[in-house]
């Protein structure tokens, strides 16, 4: 199994780690620090022993990462494991944005329920099957979460089952949710936000989140 050091530090940007197992250009790590693709958020971008990561994959409780043909990697070779910390960064402020508009249009508009979301590193995005427009709602919403944000709250991260590896995040007296991303230290690193609606066909809502700082 592939220790998540992202869980234990998501700040944490460069590692020294050994590789567990090579199948051909995909190797696997002892301990990581490069996210995979899950929960909507995509995967970090980086290098494995200087060679760059084309895919990140989950695979069970493993993580398995493709480099390019040739990387000449063994198993039991101590590598360096570097992430784009900067891109990592903004997808962390961007996925806690994304739950907490979220959470704020559950509250808010009855009937509405999630069936998608994607957190990029220029935008993310949340879509919701809704018989109506989200519109009158939107303004409401973006001031109810800028409020959390600028709060500056401190945001719990952890297990709910390590075995299982099911982690949560809370932000005391407002909503513990089911998450395991990379999360922030504090809601007040998400900084100001701006929401925009788009109809994705009929029954179908979106709603997409801007970082605008």
């Amino acid at each position: 199994m592939t220790r998540k050091q992202f869980w234990s530090d998501p700040y944490q940007a460069e590692l020294a780690t050994r590789v567990s197992r090579v199948d051909g250009a995909r190797v696997w790590l002892e301990e990581t620090i490069f996210y995979a693709f899950s929960g909507g958020q995509e995967s970090d971008s980086g290098s494995i022993g200087g060679h760059p990561v084309r895919l990140a994959e989950k695979q069970g409780a493993d993580i398995a990462y493709t480099l390019d043909a040739g990387h000449g990697l063994q198993a039991g070779d101590a590598v360096a494991v570097a992430i784009d910390w900067p891109r990592r960064y903004r997808l962390m402020r961007l996925h806690f944005a994304a739950e907490l508009v979220l959470e704020v249009i559950c509250r808010a508009v009855a009937g509405v329920a999630k069936i998608g979301a994607h957190i990029a590193a220029d935008k993310a995005r949340i879509d919701f099957a809704l018989d109506q427009p989200i519109t009158p709602w939107l303004a409401g919403i973006a001031a109810a979460a800028q409020a959390l944000i600028d709060d500056d709250l401190p945001i719990n991260s952890a297990f709910s089952d390590e075995a299982a590896g099911r982690r949560y995040w809370e932000l005391p007296g407002f909503a513990r949710v089911p998450c395991g991303g990379t999360h922030l230290k504090r809601s007040g690193e998400v900084g100001r936000i701006a929401l925009k609606r788009r109809n994705v066909g009929k029954g179908k809502e979106r709603v997409e989140i801007y970082l605008l700082d």
